[in-house]
């Protein structure tokens, strides 16, 4: 999930600049999942010092955070989101050290960007921390924290397809599928979960998430490409092409995304 993250000076990066949210998750390696279990909290973007909400609606547009990096659409009606990608080996950053565990995410969701209610989205963790690397699978709708798929092995190199389906405005699916086990993972969000969708927002990000309301030390996650990129809406089916590029900033420039077709490539800089 989400909540708002420190805004970058859009003098510095020479174009917009908003917060997008933070993700706090119940499980992200055996030495973080014991004090993993933090409440989420989630805010729209807004104007750094102000409380002026951010509509970025200018699909050429790049935007920075501090936490998410891939593509972003904006618009309505925004009914189911996939994505498939290859699990990538996960790497120290520069600097790094072995005592440290470094994370990121890749996820697929609806409405992590302007809707400030809900959030359905699903993907997978990967972790390294000295040589040790781990993997897991979640899914999660805010205001709830993120659950892990039991039954499930996720390793580097699979290749994971990842959909959220909203059948409502307040209940749907979540579906990890390993395309190189054939093995498959659904959860059911039952309707009345108390926090509706707002349908106006579809994902496909590299993420930087939160524990305790912090962000976890940002692994080197190499390359993601999220092929077979779709969206549906009102029964037709789209492409992320019209998308707003996210990149995430941390005192400098640490990914590159971009946007072709239905392909979605974000990397670590």
């Amino acid at each position: 999930m989400r909540f708002s993250s420190t805004l970058v000076s859009a003098v510095l990066l020479a174009t917009s600049v908003i917060a997008s949210p933070l993700s706090s998750r119940g499980h992200v390696g055996d030495e973080i999942q014991r004090s993993a279990r933090a409440t989420r909290h989630t805010s729209r973007p807004c104007k750094s010092g102000t409380s002026e909400i951010l509509y970025v609606n200018q699909t050429s547009q790049e935007t920075y955070s501090s936490n998410w990096a891939g593509a972003v659409l904006i618009g309505i009606g925004y009914t189911s989101v996939s994505g498939e990608f290859t699990v990538p080996i996960a790497q120290l950053p520069s600097g790094g050290n072995s005592y440290t565990n470094y994370c990121a995410s890749a996820w697929v969701g609806i409405d992590g960007d302007t809707c400030n209610t809900a959030i359905l989205q699903t993907g997978i963790d990967f972790c390294i921390q000295g040589g040790t690397t781990s993997y897991s699978a979640w899914y999660e709708w805010y205001p709830d924290y993120a659950h892990d798929f039991s039954n499930i092995q996720i390793s580097a190199g699979d290749v994971i397809k990842a959909t959220v389906d909203a059948t409502s405005r307040n209940s749907g699916s979540a579906i990890v599928e390993n395309l190189s086990t054939g093995v498959s993972m659904t959860h059911i969000f039952p309707h009345g979960l108390g926090s509706n969708l707002c349908e106006f927002n579809a994902e496909w990000i590299v993420e930087d998430f939160s524990i305790n309301n912090a962000l976890a030390p940002f692994a080197n996650f190499g390359t993601v490409v999220f092929t077979n990129a779709v969206v549906s809406r009102g029964g037709n089916t789209y492409g992320p092409s019209n998308a707003t590029i996210m990149d995430i900033y941390q005192d400098r420039i640490l990914t590159s995304s971009s946007v072709v077709g239905d392909t979605v490539t974000i990397s670590y800089i």
